[in-house]
């Protein structure tokens, strides 16, 4: 498996195709309407500006992807990010996304940041197991806050150091 740097051009379409079940038949996402190619490229080169994006390919096929983002607007966290990891439906279980995880805290501790956070919607077996198995601890869970599908969903937020915390 490689993973790599994501091109906004040549990597965009892969993303949104990988993206679009989880936006369209699952809670995992709370979007409503899977973005276009023309929307993953930018979000692509956006993140890479300031954070990272990454593909994971297998065969030459790209079978998934993770970013990091802003965290929060003020300045106070600009040393946190949040990350993401979405692998395509027939990859599960493949180890794309402990290598696309791995491979995006060194970069972002490269970059400067410090912690990573991230978000899962409930409930969400395996996304919990690959957290847990990469670090992160919980932080607490927000009780009925999106709303998809016709029904609540909770959110459970973890967080992860990228690099040591010094006193």
């Amino acid at each position: 498996m490689l993973v790599r740097d994501a091109e906004q051009a040549g990597d965009a379409a892969a993303c949104a195709a990988i993206y679009a079940p989880y936006v369209r038949d699952t809670a995992i996402t709370f979007e409503l309407d899977p973005p276009s190619e023309a929307e993953m490229a930018a979000r692509i080169s956006s993140a890479r500006q300031t954070h990272a994006w990454l593909v994971a390919e297998d065969g030459g096929r790209v079978v998934g992807y993770a970013y990091g983002g802003e965290y929060k607007s003020r300045a106070a966290y600009r040393l946190s990010c949040e990350v993401s990891v979405y692998v395509a439906l027939d990859s599960h279980r493949s180890g794309a996304g402990r290598a696309l995880y791995t491979e995006l805290f060194e970069r972002l501790a490269t970059r400067g940041f410090h912690m990573a956070v991230a978000g899962m919607t409930l409930p969400n077996e395996a996304s919990a197991a690959l957290h847990k198995a990469l670090g992160f601890t919980k932080v607490g869970t927000y009780r009925e806050i999106g709303w998809k599908n016709n029904t609540y969903h909770d959110v459970t937020w973890t967080q992860r150091p990228l690099t040591p915390t010094h006193p």
